[in-house]
């Protein structure tokens, strides 16, 4: 008697699904890295407990085709959905193509895949995948490297430069530090010199790698003069990253950002910061169209676009999900993951009376 087919694995029909089967298959040093956050992790739960309190007034007899149109301009570009995955560091941790694959899933999907300066796969390769690739940056006290970085993005035609300004420092994730957290061998920041990566190898009792190497090489006094130079040293969009204040958007703009991101760094920066969703309203009022407003920190769904939509945002960046997918099933769990997001994208616009992207600016929000 044969023995009986096996039942076939049932693909994630949310985020969560991907997070349980990462959760599976990384250890658990790697997985507190990933989904940890600094502090008591009250910014995490802020962002979820903040967009869940977010409701959104669907519009009704609106002749709206169930296949709503998710697609659009973002930035300087065009995308399928209003879309950028996130930079996530070091994602060799969590399969052995790291950024590669997800660059691969990001271009099937027609969004932008934006490489972290402390990747584990250098740009020119990612770059060479055919997505559409942004590079981001974070303030190094050596400047020389930073634009040396900037000139092989736009040497490779990367299509944005990303700064992330609110990491003067690592912000003390507690799980990390427990952990005594290091960086395997085999995974290294390969866009940093050879003293960066060999102190990501070096285990300290109760402390993070990670958080020392950053300490050594990020510049804590960072200024918008800083800002000015690094406009002033590219033709490429300059996206600024961070920002919650209003009155910091409008500096940016002053300074020459084309985009900010409302974003508290997925709550693993400043452990008293707001949900980033309660700021992102003010920023877009305080812009008033200066420049292109995204929004992280917190988004695992479809309906979470919408709202960022709702509440004025260009589009966001998808973060966690992403590194979930890959740890799942490498580049066709990003793959999956993406088009996921896409499919509830594209019904809750349907099932809120939009037909596309513009109309779901133009819904009424309650609960924040």
């Amino acid at each position: 008697m044969s023995a009986p087919d096996p039942v076939p694995a049932i693909p994630p029909v949310c985020a969560a699904d991907a997070e349980r089967l990462a959760a599976e298959r990384l250890s658990p040093q790697v997985w507190d890295f990933i989904a940890g956050g600094s502090g008591d992790e009250s910014v995490q739960a802020a962002n979820r407990a903040a967009l869940d309190r977010m409701r959104l007034v669907p519009r009704v007899l609106s002749a709206v085709p169930r296949e709503a149109d998710t697609s659009g301009p973002l930035l300087r570009g065009t995308a399928r959905m209003p879309v950028a995955v996130a930079p996530m560091a070091y994602q060799r941790l969590l399969h052995p193509d790291g950024e590669l694959a997800t660059a691969r899933a990001a271009r099937d999907a027609g969004v932008p895949f934006v490489i972290p300066m402390l990747s584990s796969q250098p740009l020119e390769r990612v770059a060479a995948s055919g997505a559409v690739v942004w590079l981001q940056l974070y303030w190094l006290r050596d400047r020389g490297r930073m634009l040396e970085l900037v000139r092989r993005a736009e040497h490779a035609g990367c299509a944005a430069v990303v700064v992330t300004v609110d990491v003067p420092f690592m912000g003390r994730r507690r799980r990390d530090l427990r952990n005594g957290f290091t960086l395997p061998p085999t995974v290294f920041p390969v866009h940093l010199g050879a003293e960066a990566a060999r102190a990501t190898h070096i285990r300290r009792s109760g402390s993070s790698a990670l958080a020392v190497h950053s300490a050594a090489d990020f510049d804590p006094f960072a200024g918008w003069a800083d800002l000015a130079w690094l406009r002033d040293s590219t033709e490429l969009p300059l996206v600024v990253k961070g920002v919650l204040a209003p009155r910091d958007a409008a500096l940016a703009v002053e300074h020459g950002a084309d985009a900010v991101v409302v974003s508290n760094h997925g709550g693993r920066q400043f452990a008293g910061a707001p949900a980033s969703i309660t700021a992102l309203r003010p920023v877009v009022e305080e812009v008033a169209g200066g420049c292109a407003v995204l929004f992280d920190s917190g988004v695992r769904d479809g309906m979470d676009v919408l709202r960022a939509l709702a509440c004025g945002a260009d589009g966001v960046m998808y973060g966690r999900p992403v590194l979930w997918g890959l740890a799942a099933d490498g580049e066709a769990g990003v793959r999956g993951v993406l088009d996921l997001l896409r499919a509830e994208l594209r019904e809750a616009l349907a099932l809120s009376g939009c037909a596309d992207v513009p109309a779901a600016r133009r819904l009424t929000t309650v609960g924040l």
